[in-house]
């Protein structure tokens, strides 16, 4: 992740942090109000005021959690092809160079070229042609 990533990540976080709190000391200002107006309704005979989260709330949270979501998205690595042979493809022309992340360094998921096993693989084996030469080797001797 990029210092960009990481600071409109916290910058999100923060957000959030600020919502919840004042989500949570909203109900409790309500509860605490709810309990008060009650003692005072039941001598009375009224009922209690339920009110739901106040606008600027829902807003901050909602803004803060498209703001943590765009600094995770900005902090994550280019898309690799879905193909294998396309990615196998770009391995081979790029090498190295295309597989390095933000700070320079080659991914973990670099593997070189994924063909190497495919290219050093030994042939098919013949077992005809080998029983042949070692029934020929039995007959020399």
């Amino acid at each position: 992740m990029t210092w960009i990533s990481k600071s409109t990540s916290a910058l999100g976080l923060l957000l959030f942090t600020h919502a919840c709190y004042s989500a949570h000391e909203h109900s409790a200002l309500q509860a605490h109000r709810a309990a008060s107006l009650s003692s005072l309704t039941t001598s009375h005979g009224g009922v209690g005021v339920i009110s739901s989260l106040p606008l600027d709330i829902a807003i901050e949270t909602i803004v803060a959690t498209f703001v943590i979501t765009f600094g995770l998205v900005l902090g994550t690595a280019k898309l690799r092809p879905i193909q294998w042979r396309v990615w196998a493809g770009q391995i081979e022309r790029e090498g190295e160079e295309g597989f390095k992340n933000s700070s320079g360094e080659v991914d973990r998921d670099y593997v070189g070229n994924p063909f190497k096993l495919l290219e050093s693989r030994p042939g098919f084996v013949d077992i005809r042609r080998q029983r042949q030469e070692f029934a020929e080797w039995v007959k020399g001797q």
